[in-house]
Parts: structure tokens; C-alpha cells; sequence
């Protein structure tokens, strides 16, 4: 039997944060995936935000190569659609997600947590960042909480403990 959603508080903070996760697939990762240009300043909100994030913090995400873009286009066209399915699970206790929560939290941790932090900070100095601090401030997000979420999915049935 699965807890109310009222006793399992960390759920409600995953469906806030993947919420806001959609939101941030969409606004950022969609632009390097489709090709557009947020090397400068711009009147576009959604370019002008990415400028003002990338220029001093994330030259590998201003100019990606092409296994950047493929980074980018899996948030884009691929997470973005599975944190819509999994903020609704969290939220209605499903217990079939947790495989595939497992999975798209393996997938993440490796891709941002080892192979693009891994370039941000020990790669070509080219791509290196330059603002260690607000890239941190901006990233380790996408790394912290799918880890917690791969915690919370350890054992099976995850809806029916707190945590």
C-alpha cells in the first residue's frame, strides 16, 4: 500500500524540481541542440538568458560540439518528455517508474556528472569554465538530485516508505 502523498515530502520536492527541470530543458537545451546562436547579446529573452549564463560560465554549451549537442538534445527531446511522465508518477505514488527513474538517473550522473563536468573542469582549456562558481551554482543540480532520486529508487515499491 502506498503512503499518502502527504507522508512522502520528498516526493512533493522531486515533483517541484523536475518540474522546474522541464521548464529548463525547454529554455535551454532546446537552443545549442537546434543550432541557434546565443553568442552575444540578443533581444530574445530565451538567447538573451543563455548569453548572459554561458559567456563567462560555459563556453563548451556557448560553441558545443557535436557530442555536446547530442547532450543537449537528450534534455531536450528526451528528458524533458520523461520529467512530465515522472513529475505525475511522483505525485500519483506509481510504482512503475522507478525503473525508469533508475535509468534516466544512471544516464545523467554519467553524461553531465562525469563527462560534461569533466571537460568543465579538467578538459581542453578552451572549454574549460571560466566561472567555476556560477557554473556550479547553475549545474550541480542536475547531478545532486537525480542522485537522490536513484537513492530514493533503491528497493522496490518507493512509494509505500518516505524515503
Amino acid at each position: 500500500m502506498n503512503l499518502p502523498l502527504r507522508r512522502r515530502g520528498i516526493d512533493i520536492f522531486f515533483a517541484i524540481v523536475f518540474a522546474a527541470f522541464t521548464i529548463t530543458s525547454l529554455i535551454s537545451d532546446l537552443l545549442p541542440t537546434v543550432g541557434v546562436d546565443f553568442s552575444g547579446p540578443s533581444d530574445n529573452f530565451f538567447v538573451n538568458s543563455n548569453y548572459w549564463y554561458a559567456h563567462d560560465a560555459d563556453i563548451l554549451f556557448m560553441h558545443p560540439p557535436d557530442w555536446m549537442r547530442i547532450v543537449t538534445g537528450l534534455s531536450a527531446f528526451v528528458y524533458m518528455p520523461f520529467y512530465v511522465v515522472l513529475v505525475v508518477c511522483l505525485l500519483a505514488g506509481k510504482n512503475w517508474i522507478q525503473l525508469f527513474a533508475v535509468i534516466y538517473a544512471t544516464m545523467i550522473v554519467t553524461l553531465t556528472g562525469v563527462v560534461v563536468f569533466g571537460v568543465e573542469f579538467f578538459g581542453d582549456p578552451a572549454m574549460r569554465t571560466g566561472n567555476p562558481v556560477k557554473f556550479l551554482a547553475f549545474n550541480l543540480w542536475y547531478v545532486l538530485v537525480p542522485l537522490l532520486l536513484l537513492i530514493r529508487m533503491r528497493k522496490p515499491m518507493p512509494f509505500t516508505r518516505r524515503f
